[in-house]
């Protein structure tokens, strides 16, 4: 039962660091474009963070449970080297401004020590490979349609003058940042519920047809919002000024584009990062600009996170496993 408690704490901590880490999708833009401080954006974001709850269906939270590696093989020892290697990663790529995607490093530690523990049969193919598919699709699906909503937005304010869309789009983009923020709180926090969900069926304290407790849901929810509030900073500097240079009705646009993108995600019962959505969206915004107007250079960075990501993932749940195993009796 005690390390049931140590996997639990794992798994907030590791929804801590999630909210920590992607805070930057939700306020890099309203920030970058100087509508809220960074004081007042964390505070919001995190609010909508935690009350994602009341609006989406636990669809993700059951994705992450049964449709990444088969629950009868999941043990404690399996999850905690899944959860090392996820916060590992996350905090390799904190230090280093990446901002990668928490949800991929979670599928590939699960992966990893699932691989190690049983072999490969103990993967859902099918379930993962939608979830590697949609490391293309997000990002390429905010991207165009931050790129077609700020053409509808040009079209639409083309005879206002600069300063009246300015003043209009600033208060608009108070609404699409806590958008974005409530799609972000609502497929991120999921994943964490899943996890817990399937550490209690390990036990042998659920079954696989058991709903999600609401103290789950509310303790996973609590400690994304409260990561969010303390904000990775690193990475709201990459996401909010190094892709490109947003004025506030592209800030919109952005996040306008990226919160149906994680509503329609979350609707489906799709686990996809919020990371690649949003810097999906921000550079179709840039690159309506122009191809110049989008630092290509740092996007590149920014690609290669996304692509080492699950394997590298993986590779240290699997070492972990191996570990855990030699050190717990």
């Amino acid at each position: 039962m005690t390390f049931l408690y140590i996997v639990v704490a794992l798994v907030l901590i590791f929804d801590f660091i999630n909210g920590f880490h992607d805070s930057a999708n939700s306020i890099a833009t309203v920030v970058s474009t100087k509508v809220l401080s960074p004081v007042a954006a964390v505070s919001m974001a995190a609010f909508f963070n935690f009350i994602a709850f009341v609006v989406f269906p636990l669809k993700v939270a059951h994705t992450i449970g049964k449709g990444v590696i088969n629950p009868d093989i999941v043990n404690l020892t399996l999850i905690a080297s899944a959860l090392t290697a996820a916060i590992t990663w996350n905090l390799i790529t904190w230090w280093y401004g990446l901002p990668s995607s928490s949800s991929h490093t979670l599928v590939g530690g699960l992966v990893g020590a699932a691989v190690a523990s049983a072999g490969w049969g103990s993967v859902v193919m099918s379930g993962v490979v939608k979830i590697v598919i949609f490391i293309v699709v997000a990002p390429v699906l905010g991207m165009f349609m931050s790129f077609f909503i700020s053409a509808i937005v040009i079209f639409i304010s083309r005879r206002q003058a600069p300063l009246t869309v300015d003043k209009h789009f600033r208060r608009l983009q108070l609404l699409s940042a806590a958008s974005f923020s409530l799609g972000h709180g609502g497929n991120d926090a999921q994943k964490s519920m899943g996890i817990i969900w399937v550490a209690l069926i390990a036990a042998g304290l659920k079954t696989k047809n058991d709903p999600i407790d609401l103290w789950i849901v509310l303790s996973c929810q609590a400690a994304i919002a409260l990561g969010t509030l303390l904000g990775g900073w690193r990475i709201v500097k990459t996401m909010g000024q190094k892709i490109t240079k947003l004025k506030p009705f592209e800030g919109f646009c952005a996040e306008t584009a990226g919160a149906l993108t994680l509503f329609g995600a979350t609707h489906f019962g799709i686990p996809v990062s919020t990371t690649h959505v949003i810097t999906g969206a921000i550079m179709g915004a840039g690159a309506r600009k122009g191809v110049s107007a989008v630092k290509w250079g740092v996007t590149m960075n920014i690609f290669w996170a996304w692509i080492l990501t699950i394997p590298v993932s993986a590779i240290i749940g699997a070492s972990m496993y191996f570990i855990l195993n030699i050190i717990l009796p």
